[in-house]
């Protein structure tokens, strides 16, 4: 899917390849068997390559779980958002006929996530894990949300955590998020607080869903919910994210690998929308917004049109004959 994507922006930067502007660096080291080879989350050749990137477009990859058979590796995810300090993952959905226009600010860096391979065992009856969170962390994304709102004439920022139950973490989260409101409150921007499990029941509430506009959240919550949004889009299939920092951003598919495909043979009917959302996502980031509007209105058009439908079995489209269904839309879109 990655390799569809790319298809894609190669013909959207067709011009800005052959002069030289833009540049593709193929890192293609990041299987799950050169990181257990080397017992790593990432191979350093693999991280000193990302870090000289300007911006990354990143496919799945696989994390090793418990039962496995494969060693405690951490995920490639959580240590790329690590090293490359990619505190804020954007998570846009929007449903326009159902009045659905969200924007999700997710912690990227810290929470269970973060630790989420140094939990420990005490005996057979007893298991801990570790969750954190800093006073920096947690105020940078909270800015982060309320200054995308500004910019973008957003009226309403929505805090969800547990700080009920969770209180020394959820509970600072949810205080810093008061503070910043405050701060913004002079801008025309409201605040509300939700609880994660009362939040994800409104998502499908008809009635209170189109009431939500930008939410900050932190880790896991910012996760799960994100993912419940996108099948509301039409899948986690169809939504890209952005992982930014202050000097890296990476674009990224919302979903993970998907292992059991490959092992069945469908690898090659996989949807590749999500990774070209994230293209798109990329594209609009350094400054190519015509080709990024070219690009989703394209994926609008295809999966609208269904001359190629996509269904991840044989009985619909391979990944490599929706590339390039894109890519003829896309050259011919008018953004």
């Amino acid at each position: 899917i990655t390799k569809a994507a790319l298809t894609v922006m190669r013909q959207l930067l067709l011009e800005e390849e052959k002069s030289g502007k833009v540049t593709f660096d193929i890192i293609d080291d990041l299987t799950i068997e050169n990181r257990v080879k080397e017992n790593v989350a990432i191979p350093a050749a693999a991280l000193e390559r990302l870090k000289r990137a300007d911006v990354i477009l990143k496919g799945p990859t696989t994390t090793p779980q418990a039962g496995d058979g494969l060693p405690n590796i951490e995920s490639a995810n959580v240590a790329m958002r690590r090293e490359l300090d990619l505190f804020a993952n954007v998570r846009p959905v929007s449903v326009p006929a159902l009045g659905i226009d969200w924007t999700f600010f997710r912690e990227n860096t810290e929470g269970a996530y973060a630790v989420g391979s140094k939990g420990f065992s005490v005996g057979d009856s007893l298991k801990v894990d570790f969750t954190f969170t800093t006073a920096e962390g947690t105020e940078r994304i909270i800015e982060a949300a309320f200054a995308f709102a500004k910019a973008n004439g957003k009226k309403k920022v929505s805090a969800v955590t547990k700080a009920n139950v969770i209180k020394t973490t959820d509970g600072a989260f949810l205080e810093q998020f008061r503070k910043t409101a405050e701060k913004y409150a002079s801008c025309g921007i409201s605040a509300d607080e939700w609880y994660i499990d009362i939040a994800t029941a409104k998502l499908l509430d008809e009635n209170r869903r189109r009431d939500f506009s930008v939410f900050v959240l932190p880790n896991l919550y910012g996760d799960i919910l994100t993912d419940e949004a996108a099948e509301i889009q039409g899948g986690v299939g169809t939504a890209g994210s952005a992982n930014i920092g202050k000097k890296h951003a990476m674009f990224e598919a919302i979903h993970g690998s998907a292992p059991r495909m490959v092992k069945e043979g469908r690898d090659k009917y996989a949807d590749p929308s999500s990774v070209m959302r994230a293209a798109g996502m990329l594209l609009a980031h350094i400054g190519f917004a015509e080709q990024a509007r070219k690009l989703d209105l394209a994926l609008e058009i295809c999966a609208s049109e269904g001359k190629f439908k996509v269904t991840g079995r044989p009985n619909g489209a391979t990944t490599e004959q929706f590339a390039a269904y894109v890519s003829e839309v896309a050259s011919k879109t008018n953004a």
